[in-house]
């Protein structure tokens, strides 16, 4: 990254780090659409034991990924602020956290997966299967955190382009071996849903080996010396990563995690509002990936401003990503509101369950603009450094407020599904209101601590 003198040059920097940002997240989600989707064409239980699967680990990896992305901020002020020394050291304490994360996760899925499969009370062959996939995907763990640091130290140096190609090697990878091992082709065994984890386990041990093979050889990692001198654990250094990165991690399980409970929750109405209900649920995260893309890109930029104490440039950046998330919110919305006929028509085929869809749409427009708003808004805090509060408001919006609010609308009013939406965009919509507040308060303290020479 280089110091941009005027917004032509920002708008040029902020367009280079998201558009591979964009591509990446796009290709990310893509691996578990094809997961679902071959695993679909193999059998019907296959394809309920992935999706049950992939609904119990979506979120805590999205979680504790959140958590270890906390040494992108970090490696972008020590870039901006030209301690270009220290970020070895912190990289390699972020891979050893996530060995530790991994192990963990690992224990854990050990003694719990059986019983909370038990307690769903799911038919033997959708229980074995969702079993046996994440059994298989569990080989993935390890590696697929420890790339979470390494991408996270590309995108910190403003390399998104890199993390862009990692991730684009990923999805033929993965295709190809759903492929094979999902429905035995070229000799393989024929595994079917199962072998979607295996493929899956597969892919994060490429994408890992790949990056640590660019950032090793690769310009302009080879400057820092990662991984050229071995470091014991830092307890200290540990508490660093961990006060940025838990308040992050969880304010990502907290998002991600209340659309699963809205949908647990609506489990009381008729088939055919669930299904509309997931296919609207479904095109809205489809959206949600540009607000996160530009998110992300807020944190690396405002972050690498704020380490160089460029405080003027920090908020240029800010406004110029979250303006930006506006105006394509505003696009999107003029497309649900004429086009979202043809939209819902991607999903079914029978009138009744597109025009369900189509209502449910219209309430992803305002579920969408707040969402362009509060994302970003997350990231430049998070280029500030400045996220335990942006946790807690996401916590009493999603889970305080807006779930609440949608039960009582759903059970006590003749709203019925819509009711949750509503909760929804409210909980989004006073997150939002908060989230700016908090971020006009940091910018003062920060540019006051930098006055007095604090920072």
């Amino acid at each position: 990254m280089i110091q941009s003198h005027s917004i032509k040059q920002k708008m040029g920097q902020f367009l280079h780090i998201l558009f591979p940002i964009l591509v990446t997240q796009i290709a990310l989600s893509a691996i578990t659409f094809f997961d679902t989707n071959m695993s679909g064409k193999f059998g019907t239980a296959d394809l309920a034991g992935v999706a049950i699967g992939t609904s119990l680990w979506i979120p805590i990896q999205t979680g504790l990924n959140g958590i270890l992305m906390g040494i992108t901020p970090i490696v972008s002020h020590l870039v901006g602020s030209k301690r270009d020394n220290e970020v070895a050291y912190k990289v390699t304490q972020g891979i050893w956290l996530s060995l530790i994360v991994s192990l963990l996760v690992l224990l854990i899925g050990f003694l719990s997966l059986s019983p909370i499969l038990n307690f769903m009370n799911l038919e033997p062959a959708v229980r074995d299967i969702a079993a046996r996939f994440l059994g298989a995907i569990s080989f993935g763990v390890i590696p697929l955190f420890g790339y979470t640091v390494l991408r996270s130290c590309i995108d910190a140096l403003g390399q998104t382009r890199v993390s862009m190609f990692i991730t684009l090697i990923a999805l033929p990878v993965n295709v190809g071996l759903n492929y094979l091992l999902i429905f035995g082709k070229f000799g393989f065994p024929q595994m079917g849903g199962v072998g979607a984890g295996v493929a899956s386990a597969i892919t994060y041990w490429v994408i890992f080996l790949v990056a640590l093979v660019f950032i090793y050889r690769a310009e302009p990692f080879v400057g820092l010396r990662l991984f050229r001198k071995f470091h014991f654990m830092s307890l200290s250094t540990f508490k660093e990563l961990l006060k940025i990165g838990v308040p992050i991690g969880f304010s990502i399980f907290f998002e991600t995690a209340v659309f699963s409970a809205v949908t647990l929750l609506m489990s009381r109405f008729d088939t055919m509002t669930i299904a509309a209900h997931q296919a609207a649920i479904n095109f809205a995260s489809t959206l949600y990936m540009i607000p996160l893309s530009i998110c992300m890109s807020l944190t690396i930029l405002v972050g690498f401003e704020t380490g160089s104490g460029r405080l003027k440039d920090a908020r240029q950046y800010g406004i110029i990503g979250i303006g930006t998330a506006a105006i394509l919110s505003f696009a999107t919305a003029l497309v649900l509101l004429f086009a979202g006929n043809h939209v819902a028509g991607l999903y079914s085929d029978e009138p009744a369950v597109i025009s369900l869809i189509q209502h449910f749409l219209i309430y992803a427009i305002f579920f969408q603009i707040s969402d362009a708003i509060a994302t970003p808004t997350q990231g430049v805090l998070r280029g500030y450094k400045d996220v335990n509060p942006a946790f807690i408001i996401c916590f009493i919006a999603y889970w305080v407020i807006g779930l609440p609010v949608g039960y009582v609308l759903a059970t006590y009013t003749n709203l019925g599904a819509y009711g949750y939406w509503i909760g929804l965009i409210t909980g989004l919509a006073i997150g939002a209101i908060l989230l700016m507040s908090r971020l006009v308060i940091v910018q003062r303290r920060f540019a006051a601590k930098l006055e007095a020479g604090e920072v």
